[in-house]
């Protein structure tokens, strides 16, 4: 299996269809593939924060659609999915922007982002299980003995990583580095943490590289574990990158 995994994208759709470039792949009316038959990998966080989430969700939808790539939520996902749901949920942490996005939408396109996104997200798996158990895809990780499992507890590591409750002086949660102990026979491949160049420890790649806070996007070629990066629009937020923190 050939698979090309890239970080949390965030509505950055320029840089989404630059690395898709650079990846190798080519649209064809609009519909990405690669020559090479190679397959994309999305970790979730697809929406918020940045210019175009709207245009961000329904290029994934069509890739999915068409068998082109692999998609898990992230705890993005998972906010935007219980808004349009008709939940109470805070428009605050970048869903503002995408609620914004589907107020200038017309009734009807609203609607059909509305079925689009929900399908997406009720037919993605928790995590996936990729390459015969050898390589996992989760929004924010997985520790060896959740592979396998589903439920809440499981849900919650994966939508927000082993977070403790508890804050940092400038308001992100203490997480746990998780990775750190990790110690499994397949290569677990996340996002969600923020780092200014993909993170590899242990078999554990986090390819968040922060295109929404002007970092980069970036993706993990499988099984080559080569990245690839393309340059932010966006501006730069020091604070958003926990290696760069006072």
């Amino acid at each position: 299996m050939k698979i090309d995994i890239i970080g949390d994208i965030h509505g950055c759709k320029v840089e989404f269809i630059e690395l898709l470039k650079a990846l190798g792949y080519i649209s064809d009316a609009g519909v990405y593939r690669h020559p090479n038959g190679r397959k994309l990998g999305l970790v979730g966080d697809l929406t918020d924060r940045g210019p175009d989430s709207i245009g961000v969700v329904r290029m994934v939808s069509q890739l999915v659609e068409n068998g082109n790539a692999y998609y898990v939520p992230g705890n993005h996902c998972n906010k935007l999915y219980r808004f349009l749901l008709g939940n109470k949920v805070q428009q605050t942490h970048g869903l503002e922007t995408t609620v914004a996005e589907l107020d200038a939408l017309s009734t009807k396109d609203q609607q059909c982002f509305r079925t689009k996104f929900i399908s997406l997200y009720e037919n993605a798996p928790l995590y996936q299980v990729l390459d015969n158990k050898r390589l996992i895809i989760a929004h924010a990780g997985l520790k060896k003995e959740f592979i396998g499992q589903q439920g809440n507890k499981v849900k919650t590591f994966v939508l927000y990583g082993d977070i403790t409750g508890e804050f940092h002086p400038n308001g992100m949660p203490i997480r746990r580095d998780w990775a750190q102990s990790y110690d499994g026979d397949a290569w677990i491949v996340y996002g969600h943490t923020p780092v200014r160049e993909v993170r590899v420890v242990n078999k554990t790649a986090n390819i968040d590289t922060g295109a929404v806070f002007g970092g980069k996007l970036s993706a993990l070629r499988y099984p080559e574990m080569e990245t690839v990066s393309v340059e932010s629009s966006m501006p730069f937020v020091k604070e958003k990158f926990r290696e760069l923190w006072d």
